[in-house]
């Protein structure tokens, strides 16, 4: 099972090039950067964790940005979104920066993609909430046709174009693989039909991924697809990770919070101390 970090980069948080070499360095797999455009004054939609809003959440740079600085120190960390906000992103730009930033890193991106809970920001974006599912469903579709094709074009109920010519293509042949977020059960379902994985958050306030897991996984065979499972915001602690490598989990994403570089690598020593890597 693999261990990797998240980070909301902010002006007051860790350069992404120091973070993703000491990531890289201390035997971490992976490198997570989470996206807000902006978070309208206006507060229409609760965050799902419940309470007021961390400032991070309003700081946090742009994640491809990030990304490609921690990508252009290190060698086999593998970087991630997580998550991209498809739905309110331009599908071609969005789909050239995901080319361009797997091209850089040599094919070490991980698409993390989903629809988001602010509908407040969505709609600053011209983007209607209650089909935000749908949108980022055929935006992602639409992508992996112009990472494949040489003259891609789309067809949907919100997305279409004809076809076109656009430059460069994913190191990684048909593009990154794709980790579909969102909650158990319809998070996973979206994942089942067009993700390479699954991407859930390890609690919410009715359950703990991990009792979810049995259900999981016959929704899969039902599906007739087993693909793996990523759990954003595990617990750095060795008996949990335990608990996750028996259920399957092929990776657990930690959270550490936005501070300066010398908090950051102390943080990062206490969780490598503990042990968190032992089975990584």
């Amino acid at each position: 099972m693999h261990v990797g970090v998240a980070l909301f980069f902010t002006a007051e948080s860790i350069r992404a090039a120091d973070l993703g070499l000491a990531l890289e360095e201390r035997g971490f797999e992976s490198l997570w950067a989470p996206e807000h455009s902006h978070i309208p004054l206006s507060r229409g939609s609760e965050w799902p964790q419940g309470g007021e809003l961390p400032r991070k959440y309003f700081q946090v740079m742009d994640p491809f940005v990030t990304l490609t600085a921690a990508a252009t120190v290190t060698m086999r960390l593998k970087l991630a979104t997580g998550i991209c906000l498809v739905p309110q992103r331009d599908v071609f730009q969005t789909a050239k920066s995901v080319a361009t930033l797997d091209l850089m890193s040599e094919g070490r991106f991980l698409f993390g993609i989903g629809a988001g809970w602010n509908a407040d920001e969505m709609a600053n974006h011209g983007v209607e909430y209650k089909t935000r599912m749908k949108l980022m469903r055929e935006k992602t579709e639409a992508m992996r046709a112009i990472w494949t094709d040489e003259t891609p074009e789309y067809s949907g109920d919100m997305v279409e174009f004809g076809p076109m010519q656009t430059w460069p293509k994913p190191a990684q042949a048909g593009g990154p693989p794709v980790y579909v977020g969102g909650a158990f059960p319809y998070g996973a379902r979206r994942a089942l039909r067009y993700g390479d994985a699954w991407l859930p958050h390890c609690r919410r306030p009715h359950y703990h991924i991990l009792d979810m897991m049995p259900e999981y996984r016959a929704m899969a065979k039902e599906a007739g697809r087993d693909i793996p499972v990523t759990v954003f915001g595990g617990e750095p602690e060795p008996d949990m990770l335990k608990r996750y490598e028996d259920a399957g989990i092929e990776r657990v994403v930690v959270n550490l919070d936005p501070m300066d570089r010398d908090s950051s690598l102390a943080k990062l020593d206490k969780w490598v101390k503990a042990g968190i890597l032992e089975r990584t």
